[in-house]
């Protein structure tokens, strides 16, 4: 057992309004079991979260949701959270908007909180999807094949070109106003369906992108976690993989299972050092039909399965980042692979609709039998994360590029696909196939949680399922109020431009992307492609020189 001192307070803030967010909860009692004072600030209230036993207060958040036009509305409220604590405390982000929001108010916290430092607005750059597809392509990171349409009739020739169905996404989707019905993430299935969310574009408050459907399977979804100190240096990392999800296979983790892939944690750990990135991370990879693990979400916090990687002294991502942000000394991990992950809730849903059962034991893909052990292949220690350096191919060495493609002059092509085998690394697990189950929201030592998640579900979860399960759409939650077109914004008293639209306006053409900080890449329009059956062709009218149409942005391909 390792040294651990909880003296420090820790505050959790979740500005989501999703009272099931089992992420906090396995954040509250992995701080909580080991003796450190945890407070929650959520905007609905704690909910189930709130009956935890290691809880020490549930503090009020923002009535209504966060305003970026007030930003010093949740100034206001952490800083009366912090003089009811007594004491500085370490400031955890549980969702996107909080962690985006932390970021850009940071220098008015520090006085207050202990919290990671993240240059250049870091958060809201690689939680914006449309600059983390930038990203992707001028680093060469393997990313689906992503188009940004400038109007709804891009959008619909997008669609037809990328190959239907196409995977719709709303650039910030902590922008999306509750009850709108618009979803952070759709399958859009026809060229129509594209031009009608397009044109929805002011409404979400960001841009739209389409991306290549990448085919799910038993083995193609896989995460990456990990706490990083200064610098991208890592503290403790684990790569996973997703058995069951909900929706089915396509959001968040039902069943999930530790398995080690030396290439792709390589990979997790190369594009933190690059960022410089500090904290805890998650990120969602989907592996293609060539065998080529693509990064398709990056959530600048913890992932609400964070607890799948918990070694067997109870060390995970949150308690590594509680005991760096106050000076103490991180341990190396002992043990963990093989351990499962399981909601109970969602995988309840995923397994009546699937009508399947996840399975009882680690499958290795095929090609991967007999290959070299991953610990001879990488040279790490089983006992903890993989160090910069250790692996040869990975993101951002120079002379290659993501998962082992040939740079020329130091750059590589977006999308590349690697030579020689078919998977990236081998799978690494326990020789029985086993090991620990943890549950998101049963515990024997805090049962509270569990009953009240139960009632809940019963209660109001049931008739959302019963609606998902005949293929009715689930009305957004995520929001920030305030979702206004470009020409209404006040620009002068906003502190940070992740809180900001940037849909393109209805009466006039968008103007292009904005430029972000990993903004840079040269779009233009498509060659050689079919115009679709059915979309219009672009109007011949004249465009006026202040507002010139923009092609489509192939991003990466």
């Amino acid at each position: 057992m390792y040294a651990f001192d909880g003296r420090v307070p820790a505050v959790l803030l979740r500005l989501d309004r999703n009272p099931f967010h089992h992420g906090t909860l396995g954040a509250l009692r992995s701080l909580g079991r080991a003796g450190v004072e945890v407070h929650a600030v959520a905007e609905a209230g704690a909910g189930p979260v709130g009956r935890s036993r290691y809880l020490r207060a549930t503090h009020p958040g923002l009535a209504g949701g966060l305003d970026r036009r007030e930003p010093e509305a949740l100034v206001e409220c952490l800083g009366a959270v912090s003089e009811r604590i007594g004491r500085p405390a370490v400031l955890f982000a549980m969702d996107d908007l909080s962690a985006i929001s932390v970021s850009c108010l940071a220098p008015v916290l520090t006085d207050r909180f202990r919290m990671p430092h993240q240059p250049d607005d870091l958060p809201a750059r690689v939680a914006d999807k449309a600059e983390l597809a930038r990203l992707c392509a001028r680093w060469g990171i393997p990313h689906p094949e992503t188009v940004i349409p400038q109007s709804a009739a891009g959008a619909g020739r997008a669609a037809w070109e990328l190959g239907l169905p196409v995977v719709a996404k709303w650039s910030r989707p902590w922008l999306l106003p509750a009850g709108s019905g618009l979803r952070s993430t759709t399958l859009v299935d026809s060229a129509a369906g594209a031009r009608a969310l397009y044109e929805r574009s002011v409404e979400a408050g960001s841009r739209l992108l389409l991306q290549r459907f990448l085919p799910a399977g038993p083995d193609t979804d896989w995460f990456f976690h990990g706490a990083f100190a200064r610098g991208g240096r890592p503290l403790l990392t684990g790569t996973g993989r997703k058995e069951l999800a909900w929706p089915v296979r396509a959001g968040l983790t039902a069943v999930g299972r530790w398995l080690t892939d030396p290439a792709l944690e390589e990979s997790g750990l190369r594009l933190a050092e690059r960022l410089g990135y500090e904290g805890v991370l998650d990120l969602d990879f989907r592996r293609d039909e060539r065998g080529t693990f693509r990064l398709v979400d990056f959530n600048p916090r913890p992932g609400a399965q964070f607890r799948l990687f918990t070694d067997d002294t109870g060390l995970d991502v949150v308690r590594a980042t509680y005991l760096n942000l106050t000076h103490q000394h991180v341990p190396q991990r002992t043990g963990g692979p093989g351990r499962v992950f399981v909601t109970e809730n969602y995988a309840l849903l995923a397994t009546l609709r699937t009508r399947t059962l996840p399975p009882r034991r680690g499958r290795e893909p095929s090609g991967t039998a007999g290959a070299e052990p991953a610990s001879a292949r990488s040279g790490d220690a089983p006992s903890g994360p993989a160090r910069p350096g250790s692996v040869g191919a990975a993101v951002g060495e120079p002379g290659r590029g993501a998962s082992g493609c040939v740079a020329v002059d130091g750059v590589t092509g977006p999308g590349c696909v690697p030579s020689g085998s078919v998977r990236p690394g081998p799978v690494r697990a326990p020789a029985d196939g086993r090991g620990r189950v943890e549950a998101a929201w049963f515990a024997a030592d805090d049962p509270g949680p569990f009953l009240a998640m139960l009632r809940a579900f019963l209660s109001r979860g049931l008739g959302k399922g019963a609606r998902a399960l005949r293929g009715v759409p689930a009305q957004g939650r995520r929001t920030a109020l305030g979702v206004w077109t470009p020409g209404q914004r006040g620009g002068e008293g906003e502190r940070c431009d992740a809180l900001a639209t940037t849909a393109p306006t209805a009466s006039a053409p968008t103007a292009g992307p904005a430029a972000g900080p990993v903004a840079g890449l040269a779009a233009g329009p498509a060659t050689g492609r079919r115009t679709p059956p059915g979309v219009p062709a672009p109007s011949g009218a004249p465009v006026s020189p202040a507002s010139p149409a923009e092609p489509d942005e192939l991003v990466s391909r």
